[in-house]
């Protein structure tokens, strides 16, 4: 079995050298200032969010961005909202592409749903994740529910076990398909709730609240709240069209 490092420092300025490194895995780590230099092979593949990106002495960081925005336009509508309309219009066009994007996956058997491609979340998985981030970031931070957690939210990866259970969350669970929707559809709803009354006053609130325990301490305003939200929904969206995509193709 290949070796697991979690939470280690110790290729931090490290220099590898001479080494086969075919299938090394890097997933989320900090990478600022990484360097592949002199190497070779084939199937390379980067994803995240990068500032800066250079490959072969080209930066390449504004033709994907561009790229991406162009084959999904949301995350554009996500990214750049600024006033009350932004925000509706974001949230209206992330609705439309969940709704198409369920259709097609409905397609599948329900046991495709439930796997994953390449060890990403599975397309029932996202959907636990963006429940828990509407959960932490609306019902926790803006409304201050008593209660904002449902059991079937699926929070970052590398979340210690013993904080999710202290937020109520199973995450061991095997819900289907359509009860992981019935709880996302209610905080979906709460969402369109909030833009569909929202004014330019209530964007520059400071919320009580944090989203949770794990989150630093600062300011949250219900602008950046809703930033948030928008945008894990713009990209998580792309990822399971990517992975449907895979599934459908049965190279997942």
């Amino acid at each position: 079995m290949p070796a697991d490092y979690t939470n280690s420092e110790q290729f931090r300025g490290a220099r590898i050298h001479l080494s086969d490194l075919a299938g090394l895995e890097i997933r989320d780590c900090a990478v600022t200032g990484l360097k592949i230099v002199d190497c070779y092979g084939s199937d390379v593949y980067l994803g995240g969010d990068f500032t800066r990106l250079v490959v072969n002495d080209v930066d390449v960081t504004a033709y994907v961005e561009a790229e991406l925005d162009r084959q999904h336009p949301a995350r554009v509508l996500a990214r750049d909202a600024t006033t009350p309309d932004d925000y509706r219009a974001a949230w209206r066009a992330i609705e439309t592409q969940w709704a198409a994007t369920l259709e097609r996956a409905r397609q599948l058997p329900e046991a495709t749903l439930h796997e994953r491609v390449n060890g990403e979340w599975s397309f029932v998985e996202t959907h636990r994740h963006l429940l828990f981030a509407g959960d932490a970031w609306l019902g926790n931070a803006v409304l201050e529910e008593p209660a904002p957690y449902h059991p079937l939210g699926l929070p970052a990866g590398g979340t210690p076990p013993e904080e999710a259970a202290k937020l109520g969350l199973t995450l061991d669970a095997t819900p289907t398909l359509d009860e992981v929707l019935a709880a996302r559809r209610a905080r979906m709803a709460t969402l369109r709730a909030i833009v569909d009354g929202l004014t330019e006053t209530d964007l520059d609130r400071v919320c009580a609240r944090k989203p949770g325990d794990l989150y630093p301490d600062r300011e949250y305003v219900l602008r950046r709240c809703l930033s948030v939200v928008l945008k894990e929904e713009a990209e998580h969206h792309r990822y399971a069209v990517r992975d449907l995509a895979a599934l459908r193709a049965g190279t997942g």
